[in-house]
């Protein structure tokens, strides 16, 4: 399933997302992976959830990020949740591309029974109905 919770930068989103996955980690039964922009936030995630900075596999685009996303679940079958922060910073993408990419990662999602958690730096109401319909927290 995935899960999208969206804003205006600055809104805490980010707070919500590292928050959530450090609570999460405390019942996993897997592993949960904490996609990102960077490492800034390495010391505030608990040690036994996996920081990935996404900047440092040249991604270049939607079909190489899913495809990147599917690497990640190829080598690790125990993931339960995946969260990605920075969504479209990360990806490289405008929010026009933004639902075919929601498409495609929810597939995988359900294909490979893990939880994608994102962060999109936009205003609910400037979302799609489909990306609405992923929508859990809009700040």
């Amino acid at each position: 399933m995935v899960q999208i919770i969206a804003g205006e930068k600055g809104k805490g989103k980010t707070k919500i997302l590292l928050d959530k996955a450090n609570t999460d980690i405390k019942t996993a039964r897997g592993t949960i992976v904490y996609l990102d922009k960077d490492n800034q936030h390495i010391y505030e995630l608990n040690n036994k959830i996996r920081l990935i900075n996404v900047r440092e596999y040249c991604i270049d685009g939607a079909d190489e990020f899913v495809g990147f996303i599917c690497g990640i679940l190829s080598q690790d079958n125990d993931i339960e949740k995946i969260y990605l922060d920075s969504f479209l910073k990360v990806a490289k993408l405008d929010a026009a591309e933004a639902d075919k990419f929601v498409e495609k990662i929810d597939y995988v999602s359900q294909k490979f029974n893990v939880d994608i958690i994102v962060s999109f730096s936009q205003k609910s109401d400037e979302l799609s109905e489909f990306i609405k319909s992923k929508l859990v927290v809009a700040l």
